[in-house]
């Protein structure tokens, strides 16, 4: 309300005016302020209506707008949860159909009719199957990997192939652990592949070429860029700057240069005729010998303080100084790792020749003489287009062939050699059936059981006879028997050693009249008789023994007109997916083989425990993300109910302001017209 301040007793008629205006116009504003207020329904419109709440209203907003975006990607982890869970329902409730139709086909009763027209029901369990694990959702292709967008199962030659890339998409919540969105290799679906280990660890040479990331250096931690210090003969030390070196080849011309700008400035002879070379995995300095024929100068080098580049090039051991001379020029081995770009020649220095490789019913011969790299290596035998792949081992010291066709046993890969004169499967140390072929690995992974510890059924003592396995009977009428052991069961080449041994200690002469072997050109175990023999060899099974069978005896096959007896091969690579096992149950079922049937019903069991396992545990998943959207949602009602507290209007105590400013304001109104129309005379008595 207008008013003149009582500490002015008496004001001119232009200050009276003034403050009276003043009066009016903050009442004025008030009012606006309140209308304001009563159409945008909030307290604060902007920050300099309330400072302190409108910064508390800001940080509350930015909280809110990431809870929002949050809970959207929250949603999106559970669509893509529960479109996988979906899935791996459906696949396994195929598997459970396929389990009990494989359990009631095992029965002797069936007949091989009712067998084919379950077999149809199969193949249309595979038709579905095939549609499934390509089902997109949300994220793309639920089982595509790190690539969604492409269909991850295609239609292979007699199998299925996995094309996807990598273990699959993640997304990062902030659960503590990252949520899945798609599965990629390793889903218990399509994406397990077999792979054949490559059993030779290559020892690399150094190439000027060698870039220093692939090698693993002198203390096995890589190599650390930096500056290297060096003295000759306990002259002043100089530095070498390695900081821009990407080579050795970079490393050798700055290590060269720096010692011959040594011996200018310090006039000593150092570099011997031999220079700064490479000496197999390891860098070679030459240091001439004393010129004087007194003892030789040593040449040692030094890494600065918290510098570990001399230690990482060999250059020094770690924690003391290594010196070159004329009777020590070469480092320490800088173990180079395998790369694509890795020459062939460092095998053993021979050419390469040709593999034969056998996957979904198909065979390929591929020439490999023309490799010259590893990356060659690569390129030759995936364009075979035969459905494998080739990696470098996760040591990087050789390769790995991956299988990626799911076509049963039928349809195992196997690698093998072409002649008896062409090793190359084994250099390589690809061959699926070599003497380093594990035991474990045979029957897809069953192994090998052998006869021991029996004891008579008549007496209760132990009879070393029950425990033999097989008899080997030459073409000269002498025989012996083999009786494997649990310790036998290693490697291939374990039990070979063990039958040769067996022959010689029953009078059997190992080569001259019988030798087991690996065969050269067939994945299998050669039986070779002198072929001088009138008869063929002949290997028979004794009481009842497994591995007869499991070892490839039983469907082995002669050749050489029966001086020689070879194995069928039982270490081929067979992709562990559901596509294998109904592939394995169909063609069980249409050739009525009940082994075949029963072998399948095993492995869709582990199937079943395998998609329940990946089930759960996208389950769990699924659970962590409900909980983290529900505490979210209540996070983000709780921030909205701090929000509008602070910014939110009351309408009542807003109305009954307004009011009492509408009142105000005709009070100043009426008192500013009072004042101004007092003159001089109404003070005059």
């Amino acid at each position: 309300m207008s008013s003149i301040p009582l500490n002015i007793a008496r004001v001119p008629n232009l200050l009276s005016t003034r403050i009276a205006l003043s009066n009016l116009t903050r009442t004025n504003l008030s009012l606006f302020t309140v209308q304001s207020q009563l159409a945008t329904g909030r307290r604060v419109n902007r920050p300099s209506d309330d400072p302190v709440r409108a910064t508390m209203i800001l940080t509350l907003d930015s909280r809110l707008e990431r809870a929002q975006q949050r809970l959207k990607n929250l949603d999106h982890a559970t669509s893509s949860l529960n479109g996988l869970d979906s899935a791996l329902g459906e696949v396994s409730n195929m598997i459970l159909e396929a389990k009990s139709i494989a359990s009631e086909q095992s029965n002797v009763g069936s007949s091989a009719s009712e067998k084919r027209n379950q077999a149809l029901v199969i193949q249309s369990l595979l038709d579905g199957l095939f549609q499934t694990v390509n089902r997109s959702s949300i994220s793309g292709h639920m089982f595509g990997g790190s690539t969604p967008g492409t269909r991850p199962v295609e239609s292979f030659l007699s199998g299925y192939r996995y094309v996807g890339e990598g273990t699959g998409l993640v997304t990062d919540l902030g659960l503590g652990t990252a949520v899945p969105v798609t599965l990629g290799r390793g889903n218990p679906i399509a994406g397990v592949s077999a792979r054949v280990h490559g059993t030779v660890g290559f020892d690399l040479d150094l190439t000027p070429d060698t870039r220093l990331d692939d090698l693993r250096g002198g203390r096995g931690l890589g190599v650390s860029s930096g500056t290297v210090e060096f003295s000759f003969d306990g002259l002043a030390r100089a530095q070498v700057d390695l900081t821009g070196a990407d080579t050795v080849g970079d490393v050798l011309d700055a290590l060269r240069a720096a010692i011959q700008s040594y011996e200018q400035t310090n006039g000593v002879t150092i570099l011997g005729a031999g220079g700064v070379s490479i000496n197999g995995g390891a860098i070679s300095i030459d240091v001439a010998p004393d010129a004087n024929g007194g003892p030789d100068p040593t040449l040692r080098f030094y890494d600065q303080a918290g510098g570990v580049t001399a230690a990482d090039l060999g250059l020094t051991a770690t924690g003391a100084t290594a010196e070159f001379s004329a009777a020590s020029i070469v480092g320490i081995d800088l173990d180079p790792k395998l790369t694509w770009r890795t020459s062939t020649g460092q095998i053993d220095g021979q050419a390469l020749g040709s593999v034969r490789i056998e996957n979904a019913g198909q065979v390929r011969v591929i020439d490999l003489s023309g490799a010259r790299t590893f990356g060659d290596v690569k390129n030759l035998i995936e364009g075979a287009d035969i459905g494998v792949r080739v990696e470098i081992n996760a040591g990087r010291d050789g390769i790995d062939v991956v299988n990626e066709v799911s076509a049963g046993r039928v349809g195992a890969m196997s690698i093998s050699g072409i002649s008896a004169g062409d090793t190359t499967a084994e250099r390589l140390g690809i061959r699926s059936f070599s003497a380093l072929t594990r035991v474990t690995d045979f029957n897809f992974g069953a192994g090998v059981e052998v006869l021991s510890g029996r004891s008579d059924p008549l007496t209760g003592q132990p009879d070393p006879t029950l425990d033999r396995d097989f008899r080997v009977t030459l073409g000269n009428g002498r025989a012996f028997d083999v009786d494997l052991r649990p310790s036998d069961m290693v490697t291939v080449g374990t039990i070979i050693a063990r039958i040769n041994a067996q022959a010689v200690s029953q009078g059997i002469r190992v080569p001259a009249d019988f030798q087991a072997a690996l065969s050269p050109t067939s994945n299998g175990i050669s039986f070779t008789q002198d072929g001088a023999f009138a008869q063929p060899i002949q290997i028979a099974k004794l009481n009842d023994s497994p591995a007869f069978s499991q070892l490839g005896l039983k469907d082995g096959a002669p050749s050489n007109g029966g001086a020689t007896f070879t194995s069928s091969d039982r270490s081929k690579v067979r992709v562990s997916s559901v596509f294998s096992d109904l592939l394995d149950l169909h063609g069980a079922l249409m050739s009525n083989d009940t082994f075949g049937i029963t072998f399948a019903a095993e492995h869709l069991e582990q199937a079943v425990d395998r998609v329940s396992q990946a089930r759960a545990l996208v389950g769990g998943f699924t659970n962590r993300v409900t909980k983290a959207i529900r505490s979210q949602e209540d996070q983000a009602l709780m921030d909205e109910q701090i929000r509008s507290e602070m910014r939110d209007l009351d309408f009542a105590e807003a109305a009954v302001r307004l009011n009492l400013l509408q009142t105000q304001l005709m009070a100043s109104l009426q008192t500013t017209a009072m004042m101004g129309s007092r003159t001089l005379l109404d003070f005059l008595g």
